[in-house]
């Protein structure tokens, strides 16, 4: 593999000029050395790019405070490795074309490598049934409007400058309240840090909590976010399987005891709907107090239950603060807004806020009143009902005219909680091939077998239903139903 540059970096305006070069003097027999791997480096992460023209060893030895023999002396050696090239009469240049050894060492290229992350043709989709839309009725939107308005009218010195990288007191004390009397989590306000969503919680985990080669737990079939950022991070990923009842613990423990942290979604498995039981969370808790392991507890989905009463939190029966709680509001209020929150057991707190300051150093401030009133003023809840019974109906029609025009060919699972429902193909059908099949007719589907890390894997559809009203979901389950019907 090599980068290749289009043309030459114009002589007369270069961007290495605003590059912050530097120099250790506690060093002062590497200069030639330290030159070079700066620029070296710079290349690398590509903050100078093929083609930029390099300052002249005359300036960049003014500009470091040294002499121009050191600069001289970092140059050839560049030139010898074919990072650097020097045209006559113009200048020294960043290669064009980079040798292979260079260019395999770069971070940029190793991220690359992770070729298993295939980009999301659904992203930004509005087509039924794609996963993770919602909507806002009038309602709501006309609140959010009036409390984004008096936000941006006090507007105060509080936006001028950084602020707790743990988010907004009245925020983090909003959604203290509201956890404890809707989840049961124990938490004090302190404990609390405002994210960007659910998986900027992972990667705050992932960063604080574990060591690359680590063992990690996660359900299968697996939420695939989680997966990737583990497989990123190079951790040892264990498909631990998934039944009616949850995670089976007991295999988790038989395939690895000493695992370091465990994932999962216990209210509401993502994608099978399964309710992790009570047995098994305490299982859960007693394994990872006598190892030492930490849970991670996404309960992505708990506000949008459509009958029954959830089981309280994982975290609720935690005596030992072995779990890491994670909430957002971008599901149960909309994707753009980005915040969510992660409820940190106090021996990981210090860490984990340095890991956020390190990361993002702070949540957008302007955001975060506005949520907060929204919490405490009760809009929050008063959308949550509203909410509820227009999904409750949306989730009716779509199983009502899949069941009508295909209720031969696919077994309907209707789900007391969460953003979708599964259609499993009778028939040895492929998920796959009705997946593409329905996405170039128009219609987004998700193959349930694809989020199977091992094992025997279930063919079903997972449909997104919050998103479609009514008079969308009608037509667009018609079609659906009509490709099953034509592939059975």
């Amino acid at each position: 593999m090599r980068y290749r540059a289009d043309h030459l970096a114009n002589p007369r305006h270069t961007w290495a000029e605003l590059f912050h070069w530097q120099i250790d003097r506690a060093f002062p027999n590497t200069l030639f050395e330290q030159i070079a791997r700066q620029i070296r480096n710079a290349v690398l992460s590509q903050q100078l790019r093929p083609g930029t023209k390099l300052p002249s060893t005359r300036a960049l030895a003014v500009r470091l405070g040294v002499s121009r023999a050191s600069v001289v002396a970092a140059y050839n050696h560049l030139l010898a490795e074919g990072v650097v090239a020097g045209k006559v009469g113009a200048g020294t240049f960043i290669a064009s074309d980079l040798p292979n050894d260079i260019v395999q060492t770069s971070p940029h290229h190793r991220i690359q490598r992770h070729d298993d992350f295939p980009e999301n043709p659904t992203l930004g989709d509005e087509r039924a049934f794609t996963g993770g839309r919602v909507l806002v009725d009038a309602r709501t939107v006309e609140v959010w409007r009036k409390l984004t308005q008096r936000t941006f009218r006090s507007f105060s010195p509080y936006h001028l400058g950084y602020t707790d990288p743990r988010g907004a007191i009245e925020l983090r004390e909003a959604v203290c309240g509201y956890v404890r009397a809707a989840r049961g989590v124990n938490c004090d306000v302190d404990q609390i840090l405002i994210t960007s969503g659910t998986q900027q919680a992972i990667d705050l985990t992932i960063r604080t909590v574990l060591t690359e080669g680590d063992s990690v737990w996660v359900e299968n079939p697996a939420y695939p976010m989680t997966v990737q950022a583990l497989r990123a991070a190079r951790m040892t990923v264990h498909a631990v399987a998934v039944d009616a009842h949850g995670m089976d613990v007991a295999q988790g423990m038989r395939l690895a005891p000493k695992a370091k942290l465990a994932f999962v979604t216990p209210s509401h498995q993502f994608p099978t709907g399964a309710v992790l039981s009570m047995a098994r969370r305490l299982d859960l808790i007693r394994w990872a107090k006598s190892t030492g392991a930490w849970i991670f507890e996404d309960d992505y989905a708990s506000e949008y239950r459509y009958s029954g009463r959830p089981l309280t939190s994982l975290q609720s029966l935690d005596t030992a603060q072995r779990v890491i709680y994670v909430g957002t509001f971008n599901k149960v209020l909309f994707p753009g807004l980005r915040l969510g929150y992660v409820i940190v057991p106090r021996p990981l707190l210090k860490s984990f806020l340095s890991s956020r300051y390190l990361m993002d150093r702070q949540p957008s401030s302007l955001h975060q009143p506005i949520v907060a009133t929204f919490l405490a003023e009760g809009h929050f809840l008063a959308h949550l009902r509203r909410m509820r019974q227009m999904y409750t109906r949306q989730r009716d029609v779509l199983a009502a005219e899949l069941t009508k025009r295909a209720g031969d060919l696919v077994d309907i699972v209707l789900p007391d909680q969460g953003l979708h429902l599964l259609a499993y193909l009778r028939s040895k059908m492929s998920d796959v091939r009705i997946e593409k099949i329905a996405r170039e007719s128009g219609v987004i589907t998700r193959a349930l077998s694809r989020l199977y890390l091992a094992g025997p894997t279930r063919s079903a559809l997972i449909l997104g239903f919050t998103g479609y009203p009514p008079q969308v979901i009608i037509p667009a389950a018609a079609k659906l139903a009509k490709i099953i019907r034509a592939n059975s």
